[in-house]
C-alpha cells in the first residue's frame, strides 16, 4: 500500500524519476566528484522538504528518484538543485575538472513514477 504523505488539504504521494547530464562528455562523475555530488544532493534535498529516495551517479549521468510535495513545481525544484549543486561542486573541487559554474546540461528529463 502506497505512504501517502498529508498536508492541511491534500493528501499525496508524487514521486519523479529524473535524469540529468553533466554539461562536459568527459567522465567527469567518478571518484571524489561522484562521492561529493551524492552529498550534496542529498543535502539540497533535505534542505528543500524533497525525499530522495533513489540515486544512481552513473559516468555520464545522474538518476534521481524524487518525492516532491505538490505546492512545489517540479521544473523550480530541479533547477534549485542544478543550480545550487553546480556551485557547490564548483567550490569543492576548483577548476581541476569543470570550467565555471556551467557543471549541469541545459536540460534534464523527469517522468512520474507509479
Amino acid at each position: 500500500m502506497h505512504e501517502w504523505e498529508s498536508s492541511s488539504h491534500v493528501r499525496w504521494d508524487c514521486k519523479y524519476h529524473i535524469v540529468v547530464v553533466p554539461k562536459s562528455h568527459k567522465r567527469v562523475l567518478y571518484g571524489q566528484v561522484k562521492k561529493l555530488a551524492g552529498e550534496i544532493l542529498r543535502d539540497l534535498c533535505r534542505q528543500r522538504g524533497m525525499e530522495l529516495l533513489e540515486g544512481h551517479l552513473m559516468q555520464y549521468h545522474v538518476h534521481m528518484c524524487l518525492r516532491v510535495p505538490p505546492k512545489f513545481s517540479i521544473a523550480f525544484e530541479i533547477g534549485f538543485l542544478k543550480g545550487k549543486s553546480a556551485v557547490r561542486i564548483h567550490r569543492s573541487i576548483g577548476n581541476r575538472r569543470v570550467t565555471g559554474l556551467h557543471f549541469w546540461s541545459r536540460g534534464y528529463c523527469v517522468s512520474t513514477v507509479v
